[in-house]
């Protein structure tokens, strides 16, 4: 869920120019940025901050840098099929089918298994269509689910 913008009321009885005039004026996406960017240059292999970030820098429209961090994060962790799921819809937003569909198969292939919401989430929209989708449903999907 994108983060709000806080309103210009709350930084109004802030001395202009304080550090805290200017926290308040960031979004707490923003902040967020900022904050795990930090964390991630002293501790570059940390998968939960990792999994966090990528996921601010999509809400961000920032694709391209969550690319880099979700492939990151899929070396640290080179069995966790959710790493792997995110990086699949990482590639299907940024339009590229043929690594989005080999990496959602390595997802399925390592456990992930919520086949319901893999129908319905609009990351995979852009290979929901291609025959390869469909076959790695019917492949791993329990026939209820499909």
């Amino acid at each position: 869920m994108p983060h709000p913008k806080r309103s210009s009321s709350t930084t109004g009885h802030y001395p202009p120019g304080s550090i805290i005039a200017v926290l308040a004026e960031r979004s707490q996406l923003d902040f967020e940025l900022d904050f795990y960017s930090r964390i991630l240059a002293a501790v570059p292999d940390f998968a939960e901050v990792l999994r966090v970030q990528a996921c601010n820098y999509t809400l961000k429209g920032r694709l391209h840098e969550g690319l880099a961090i979700d492939e990151k994060l899929v070396a640290v962790r080179p069995t966790d099929a959710t790493a792997h799921y995110n990086l699949a819809c990482r590639y299907a937003l940024l339009k590229q089918p043929d690594k989005a569909i080999s990496t959602l198969r390595k997802a399925v292939e390592l456990g992930y298994r919520d086949f319901a919401y893999m129908r319905e989430d609009h990351d995979l929209d852009s290979i929901r269509k291609d025959p390869r989708f469909r076959k790695l449903m019917k492949e791993f999907a329990p026939q209820s689910e499909w």
